[in-house]
């Protein structure tokens, strides 16, 4: 488990400290689980060291460069947390993040507070770090190892057609969306991810 990447802005930065902490506890061969962002982070760790790659789960996630009109929205929520404060930015972001029916679930409080505590400036630099993301359809087509692409039904950061070009584009890949569930899957339907987690590692 990786405990955040700080102030990095940029994927292959991120990738880098992935594999930095992997040398240090010895670890060759990593079977690579990343949602949301941390699937972009886990999409330039096999850019990097396709070798030592094993293993590719890609939740909530995605396989396409910045889209049109993205950048002008990333922008846009990050001048309404300079103007409106930080927390009334996080509170904005969770609306786009949880369903209709996770307010009030035991684990929202504690997302929120865990991202009013990273900070603007933490906002900012993966903000930047997801804008010059690159295009993976490629190298995921070229990795020969089993790919979990999975995510909610109603996620609308990285909704269930993204994850079908990902299974799609992997040679050897499920694809598994979540009914009910949106972008928060690892803690909305935690169950039924760690048995998925478990089919992927078999």
């Amino acid at each position: 488990m990786i405990d955040g990447f700080g102030i990095a802005d940029s994927l292959g930065q991120m990738a880098r400290h992935v594999l930095a902490l992997a040398d240090e506890r010895g670890e060759t061969q990593l079977q690579l689980f990343g949602h949301s962002m941390g699937g972009r982070v886990a999409a330039e760790v096999l850019r990097i060291a396709p070798d030592r790659v094993t293993h590719l789960a890609l939740v909530s996630s995605g396989l396409s460069p910045a889209m049109p009109g993205e950048a002008e929205k990333r922008e846009s929520m990050q001048r309404f947390g300079y103007e409106k404060g930080y927390e009334a930015l996080v509170d904005r972001w969770m609306g786009i993040l949880l369903s209709e029916d996770e307010t009030g679930a035991p684990y929202a409080d504690n997302f929120r507070a865990m991202c009013i505590a990273q900070g603007q400036a933490v906002f900012d630099a993966h903000n930047r770090a997801l804008l010059a993301r690159p295009p993976f359809a490629e190298l995921l087509s070229a990795f020969t190892g089993p790919v979990l692409s999975m995510t909610g039904e109603h996620d609308r950061m990285a909704p269930p057609a993204e994850h079908e070009a990902i299974a799609e584009h992997a040679p050897v890949s499920a694809l598994l969306v979540i009914e009910g569930a949106a972008h928060l899957i690892t803690l909305q339907r935690a169950e039924e991810v760690n048995t998925a987690i478990a089919r992927w590692l078999a």
